[in-house]
């Protein structure tokens, strides 16, 4: 693998966006004041504006996420912001860029812009030199279906090498994946557990209370699967089933997850629910006619020896009665001959919260006092880490800068994620409503997952309901 080395200058274009204004600028403020922002800044954008607004954008900005662009530390930020305004499909816009990069020999170009821009700007990058020595991050949807990413990346590949081609995902910036990951290698207990043997299923929900709001436009062109299935659960997924990486550099991450991502079955009309919230319509910006998915659930295979057999349940959807991200891996009962009880459902798991806390928690049974030997479920957790917490957009532009590209997806992952979900795109299974405040769709017809063995059925995916109980989730599975 080549030696990382870091950018020396950032040129950010989408400078006057909004994922600049929510995420960008207050990210560069939190490297700056903890002194991981050590090079220059340039915004590139077509607002007609100059530097002095750009500075007043990115301060306001950064008051409204909590900081203060007082701080000395992003005064010197602003002594060395540039700003360059002009139509990406004008090529004196990047001489312009040129010009200011002046003897930079490793700039970093983040494109903060409309994928439909991607192509326009990486063309003019390589035309006026500034790709020469340099890296690009590029923002999800890494493309909108299997061949759209395969002419992304060859877009990309005129003119940067993959290694220096960052795909930006911002679930794998979270502390709680990172703590993840973590978690699994880092606990001698844990591998023991984790395989076919004992393992029943693994279950990662993505559940948010609200709906697409003012994003109607962008959000009818993509659906739950592109905006969050292909890309951030099925990193996740990978991330629980990956083996131990073959050493500690960036690669050896990158290629424990893309082989599991290799090894996911392309998935099936069999193996899908999707639904869509009553109230979606009237979103400015959907078509009245849409068929977009707000929910989707989904059955995965992961053909290796170690997990045949294990279903993978996805579930992402908006409108639904609480906002968390959850993996719970679900571990198989004992014999229940020994007690006189029937334990309904499964008592033994691990259970990863990712948002909107930092939780791990054992799932166990205890027994309850008095003469009868039974018991009841409980919880052993570790809730609410303390200490400073990163933000995923802080931990990644970091990383991007100092060139470590562990948690960034590689063009090989990217693309094996498409073919698993491209033949149930653009709506080969249909789509169901669902009231606002439930868990979808109820039991669609004809909607059951393939089970383990050929021909069997397993349980609906629809079936999997996760609910609030205390300060915890839990997701358990219903035979």
């Amino acid at each position: 693998m080549r030696r990382p080395y870091p950018a020396d200058i950032l040129v950010l274009f989408g400078a006057t966006g909004d994922l600049a204004h929510k995420q960008i600028w207050p990210a560069l403020y939190s490297m700056a004041r903890r002194g991981a922002l050590t090079v220059p800044v340039i915004g590139v954008a077509a607002s007609g504006w100059d530097v002095d607004r750009l500075r007043d954008y990115a301060r306001t900005a950064i008051r409204e996420s909590g900081g203060s662009p007082r701080h000395k530390a992003w005064r010197r930020v602003e002594e060395t912001l540039q700003y360059i305004d002009g139509d990406y499909r004008d090529p004196e816009v990047f001489n312009a860029l040129r010009r200011a990069l002046g003897s930079s020999r490793a700039p970093m170009h983040y494109l903060a812009i409309p994928p439909s821009l991607f192509e326009t700007v990486v063309v003019q990058l390589g035309r006026s030199g500034c790709a020469e020595g340099g890296r690009v991050v590029v923002e999800k949807p890494f493309g909108h279906d299997l061949a759209s990413a395969e002419k992304l990346n060859d877009v990309l590949h005129r003119e940067f090498p993959e290694s220096n081609i960052y795909r930006i995902d911002h679930f794998l910036g979270k502390e709680a994946v990172e703590n993840l990951v973590y978690f699994r290698f880092a606990n001698a207990f844990v591998e023991p557990l984790w395989n076919r043997e004992h393992v029943a299923s693994v279950q990662i929900t993505m559940a948010e209370s609200f709906g697409v709001d003012d994003r109607g436009r962008f959000y009818d062109e993509t659906g739950a699967i592109r905006d969050v299935v292909q890309n951030h659960l099925m990193q996740v997924a990978a991330i629980v089933a990956m083996e131990p990486p073959i050493g500690q550099d960036a690669d050896a991450f990158r290629d424990a997850r893309s082989i599991v991502i290799k090894a996911m079955r392309p998935l099936t009309a069999r193996n899908v629910v999707r639904g869509q919230y009553r109230g979606y319509l009237d979103v400015p910006g959907v078509s009245p006619r849409s068929t977009v998915e707000t929910y989707a659930a989904i059955r995965l295979d992961v053909d290796t020896w170690r997990w045949q057999g294990v279903p993978f349940y996805i579930r992402a959807g908006k409108c639904l009665p609480v906002t968390a991200t959850e993996v719970v891996v679900q571990l198989r009962n004992p014999p229940d001959f020994l007690f006189k009880e029937t334990i309904i459902g499964a008592s033994n798991y691990l259970r990863f919260l990712i948002d909107p806390t930092i939780d791990i928690a054992l799932g166990a049974r205890t027994k309850l006092p008095g003469q009868e030997l039974v018991g009841r479920p409980v919880e052993l957790a570790v809730t609410g880490e303390s200490g400073p917490v990163l933000a995923p957009y802080d931990r990644l532009l970091g990383d991007a800068l100092a060139g470590d590209p562990v948690s960034f997806s590689r063009e090989d992952s990217v693309e094996a994620a498409w073919r698993v979900v491209n033949p149930i795109l653009d709506n080969k299974v249909a789509v169901h409503p669902y009231d606002p405040g439930t868990w979808g769709p109820a039991h669609p017809p004809q909607r059951r997952v393939a089970g383990a063995a050929a021909g069997g059925d397993g349980p609906e995916v629809s079936g999997i309901s996760l609910r609030a109980r205390d300060r915890a989730l839990c997701i358990p599975t219903r035979d």
